[in-house]
């Protein structure tokens, strides 16, 4: 495994459950996530992620979830100033969207690939840039996790438990270890933790 020296840090965001998991038995209901979502730790903490980021890496479901709502969020009435710095940015940054059904790309300043995951990121740590922001998509950061691709590995905690859907973090990912980069509490319980991988 490369050491990845001197090239981009590949930064993963995703908000987990207290049993690890990213989604309940129903992928569409994301009421679990709603109260957390908004707390100052969770605005402050992807707040810290996208400031260094120069490029957004997506999954096609994602992508068409995130870029449908969040431009509504500019100039929105009443918006969160963070809600709408993050939103700006998705808008204004490069984003590269790994998707195999997509002829061409509904958002601007777009890229469409249809690669393995962790041969697009090998690819983007390649080019000039600041850090890439892979954005709450389970099924690319489950496959750079797998990979051993991700630099950075940021989470926000909350505290329910949904007893059933997908986890994060599957068997047989490679061992490694991680260094805890910061570390914040929050509003009803919320933690937001970024670690560093140790390579």
């Amino acid at each position: 495994m490369s050491q990845h020296s001197g090239s981009r840090r590949i930064v993963t965001n995703m908000a987990l459950s207290l049993d690890g998991r990213y989604a309940g038995s129903d992928p569409q209901d994301m009421g679990w996530v709603m109260p957390y979502a908004v707390t100052d730790v969770a605005r402050d903490h992807l707040t810290t992620l996208w400031q260094s980021a120069t490029t957004a890496l997506l999954g096609r479901v994602n992508a068409e979830g995130f870029l449908g709502f969040w431009p509504t969020v500019i100039g929105m009435d009443g918006a969160d100033p963070r809600d709408e710095g993050f939103a700006q940015w998705l808008v204004d940054t490069e984003k590269v969207v790994l998707s195999s059904t997509l002829g061409q790309a509904p958002w601007e300043r777009t890229t469409l690939v249809d690669k393995p995951t962790a041969e697009v990121a090998a690819d983007l740590r390649t080019t000039e840039g600041g850090d890439i922001l892979v954005l709450s998509s389970a099924s690319v950061i489950k496959a750079l996790l797998a990979a051993d691709e991700v630099d950075r590995l940021a989470l926000t905690v909350f505290p329910v438990t949904l007893g059933d859907g997908p986890r994060l973090f599957d068997d047989g990912l490679p061992r490694g270890g991680w260094t805890l980069a910061s570390q914040a509490a929050g509003e009803h319980g919320t933690l937001a933790l970024v670690y560093d991988r140790i390579r």
